[in-house]
């Protein structure tokens, strides 16, 4: 079921449009007006939104509040945009450098893409705040590990990080030598794992052997290969393109967790460039803004 906008999501909207002193962003009113009329086709000047006050950011905050949840949805998806735009025309530090995976997290709650319980749905982008610091942590404690225990210390970390993002693991990650085996689901999709930790990057023939195992399962099963060394340019290249599976190595996770973004947009990201590009691994630095 789709969860209304609550005063405490307000925290992350407040800072994702800087609405601090009734304005939102760098609308004036009137183009605030047109913005919404033009993006929404809605009115924002009526006055039944200005019945806690006639700011920007007021007018904003009741709209989210009163409206459907899918509305609101759509209201912030735009407001994002722009927002993403006026940085590209204008770039300037941002002072909020993790806004963008707490707003992520945000909207996927709205859109009821992760599950909530009574308990935690009214703060559900804040409880996982202390466990991603942990993530990041552990993450950066392997590589501190010798190979042994870093095998155990990967395939936990692996355990916690698919638990924080509820993906639903069907099989436990177990470590066999150096590698990791399991599945979870992601939008419908069942997906095979194949995570590595070794000394160097992967090349193009664990890819094609875990291609096979993705071939041999149903049409609708697709894989994910974490390795945390990477991959060899040759390697990726000689694999080739349009493959039923994405990449994504030790910086991928660590860019993931430094900058909050929610695990399950991150793999939407990687799946849409695999999609239009035909490349199995591409950057998350460069599937999301700065």
């Amino acid at each position: 079921m789709n969860q209304k906008v609550r005063s405490i999501d307000f925290l992350v909207i407040d800072e994702a449009f800087d609405m601090g002193s009734g304005w939102v962003l760098d609308f004036s009113d009137r183009t605030f007006a047109h913005f919404f009329a033009d993006e929404l086709n809605v009115d924002i000047d009526d006055p039944r939104y200005s019945q806690e006050g006639t700011s920007k950011a007021k007018r904003l905050r009741y709209y989210l509040r009163t409206v459907d949840t899918p509305s609101a949805v759509r209201a912030l998806k735009v407001l994002w945009v722009y927002r993403t735009r006026l940085r590209e025309a204008r770039p300037t530090p941002d002072r909020s450098p993790n806004i963008e995976g707490r707003f992520l997290e945000l909207v996927r709650r709205l859109e009821g893409a992760a599950p909530a319980t009574a308990v935690t749905a009214p703060i559900h982008a804040f409880i996982k705040r202390p466990q991603i610091l942990q993530l990041k942590a552990d993450l950066v404690t392997l590589a501190t590990l010798a190979p042994q225990p870093r095998g155990y210390a990967f395939e936990k970390f692996l355990n916690s990080l698919f638990g924080v993002y509820d993906l639903a693991a069907r099989d436990p990650f177990r470590l066999r030598g150096e590698q990791i085996d399991g599945s979870f689901q992601h939008a419908n999709n069942t997906y095979l794992l194949e995570a590595k930790y070794l000394a160097g990057p992967v090349g193009a023939d664990v890819l094609h052997v875990f291609q096979g195992k993705i071939d041999q399962k149903a049409a609708w099963t697709r894989g994910l290969v974490i390795s945390n060394s990477g991959f060899t340019e040759d390697g990726l290249h000689a694999f080739g393109r349009a493959k039923r599976l994405i990449c994504m190595d030790g910086l991928d996770l660590f860019e993931m967790l430094d900058r909050e973004l929610p695990l399950p947009d991150v793999l939407d990201r990687k799946l849409r460039a695999a999609a239009e590009t035909g490349s199995v691994f591409v950057r998350v630095r460069d599937l999301f803004s700065k």
